[in-house]
């Protein structure tokens, strides 16, 4: 049997404020994967619940951990980022979680393609009861679709290469909400990136949480990525972000997530 190092190092994150009631599930996930070679980062933004005292339980098997207060979710992001040696990196929310032998399959994806960046794969998206409200839209995109607006791509499924980030990142704090979509245009430019049907998170969706179906102030921080890459007022993502604050935020969730699996542009 091959020793665990002779696995590429996966480095995953998880940054937390104040989301005692979904870490420890967090958490579990992640330490019970089957893969032989996870580096864990745990970042907590100086929570004040029982967050500091459900990783204690798990410190010993964590690579580093720390609680201070922070300047939000992208910058625990790049903190965590920044103790990572792993060759491919990966972060997953305090209220996400990861399928069995999803960092399996996603690390021996790129193994295989060394020609692709980042990986994703499918999420079921669940509310705050573990309970399943519907399947993320997830499809293949690419740079010139993400600046578009077809994001398609389910956070807590993506894994990225290093190297990469050490080119293109860190992550942006300017962004509060759309740092994860501008890292992906930053990647897709410089490398292919790729989707893979294969089910490999839970994506919660519930009131404390920031969540593309209930925060409008997704497209102002996207159309700041465009008006940086493509430059110019006018643009489809222009139209999207007039339109869903319009008509899509006054929708029902469920009609919300089928008209997002309809839309393929």
């Amino acid at each position: 049997m091959a020793s665990p190092s002779s696995y590429p190092k996966v480095s995953i994150v998880t940054p937390s404020y104040n989301q005692a009631r979904y870490l420890e599930a967090t958490i579990c996930s992640v330490l019970e994967q089957d893969y032989p070679n996870i580096e864990y980062i745990i970042v907590d933004g100086g929570s004040t619940d029982e967050s500091v005292e459900i990783i204690k339980k798990y410190q010993d098997r964590l690579a580093w951990w720390i609680s201070e207060k922070d300047q939000g979710h992208a910058d625990g992001l790049n903190k965590g980022f920044s103790h990572a040696s792993g060759e491919i990196l990966s972060w997953l929310n305090s209220d996400d979680t990861y399928f069995p032998g999803a960092v399996s399959e996603a690390a021996a994806f790129l193994s295989d393609h060394p020609e692709i960046g980042m990986v994703y794969g499918d999420a079921n998206l669940i509310d705050e009861t573990g309970k399943i409200i519907g399947r993320f839209a997830a499809k293949q995109t690419d740079y010139h679709r993400l600046l578009r607006g077809s994001v398609h791509i389910p956070q807590a499924t993506t894994f990225f290469r290093a190297d990469l980030w050490r080119r293109v990142g860190p992550l942006d704090l300017s962004l509060f909400f759309s740092f994860d979509y501008d890292l992906w245009v930053r990647l897709a430019k410089v490398s292919q990136i790729r989707y893979l049907p294969r089910l490999w998170a839970n994506f919660r969706l519930h009131s404390l949480g920031k969540s593309v179906l209930n925060d409008d102030r997704c497209y102002p921080d996207m159309l700041k990525v465009y008006e940086r890459e493509i430059g110019g007022w006018f643009s489809y993502l222009r139209f999207r972000a007039i339109a869903r604050k319009l008509f899509y935020v006054w929708m029902p969730l469920r009609f919300r997530l089928w008209l997002r699996k309809m839309v393929t542009f």
